[in-house]
């Protein structure tokens, strides 16, 4: 049990079942990973580190999970992969333990007949998209649109797959780490929201140190000073494939 008023560290260790006891000076960033037990009591449903800042005499409580699997959410971004066709819709890997439906009136973007029409000429098993979730509810699963600008079939590049729970480290604040990615690697670099992340590099060479940084990022997520540490090993590893002469301070 953890009384956050008798708390001194920035951060703690919380394993499932553990307490957390909030005072009146706590502020919560989010109750994703935590159960509401009574009005200031929670427990943790994940291993996860409990992360404190103090700001204006008051102390936010960010929870930092280790482990999970993505739990779809309507409006996520998400990198799917087709499994299955039926007749009118695809049946899509979404990274989860729900499979996913993208329907092809959505994807085609007009009235479909699968009497005179085949749909796997538009998709196939294996065929990779971006595309948003639209709904979601346990009972009835997971539907996809690829409606908004910029989805839809992932024709080129390369997929990196972490733990879905590491994503916002990926992205860092204020989206910092992925901006520091993309200058040093100069890939293309687009998170989605389910732990699989497309790259479009300009050569092999980055595109491995670029994976190499991710798969880093996500084993020390639970760490202070990352985004530097990151940079400082992409430099390392491109001196190293002689990508730059010398080491830029």
């Amino acid at each position: 049990m953890y009384e956050v008023s008798e708390i001194k560290e920035k951060r703690i260790l919380v394993i499932p079942g553990d307490t957390i006891i909030l005072d009146k000076n706590t502020v919560l960033d989010n109750i994703t990973y935590l159960y509401k037990r009574d009005e200031n009591i929670y427990t943790a449903t994940v291993t996860a580190l409990i992360d404190f800042e103090t700001i204006e005499n008051k102390k936010k409580l960010r929870v930092i999970p280790l482990k999970g699997r993505y739990i779809p959410k309507e409006g996520d971004i998400v990198i799917g992969i087709v499994v299955d066709v039926t007749l009118s819709s695809w049946v899509i890997d979404i990274n989860s333990p729900y499979l996913a439906i993208l329907h092809a009136y959505d994807y085609i973007g007009k009235n479909f007949n699968p009497t005179i029409e085949n749909i796997r000429k538009y998709l196939d098993v294996g065929d990779v998209v971006l595309a948003k979730i639209s709904q979601f509810e346990r009972s009835r699963g997971v539907v996809l649109s690829v409606q908004d600008k910029g989805l839809g079939k992932i024709n080129t590049g390369s997929l990196v797959e972490i733990e879905p729970c590491k994503v916002g480290r990926v992205i860092g604040k204020k989206k910092s780490m992925m901006n520091m990615l993309i200058e040093q690697t100069k890939c293309e670099v687009f998170v989605g929201n389910n732990g699989r992340i497309l790259l479009k590099c300009p050569n092999l060479e980055l595109e491995y140190i670029a994976i190499l940084a991710i798969k880093k990022i996500e084993n020390e997520a639970h760490t202070t000073g990352l985004t530097e540490r990151i940079k400082e090993f992409i430099i390392e590893e491109k001196v190293k494939r002689g990508l730059i002469k010398y080491e830029v301070k």
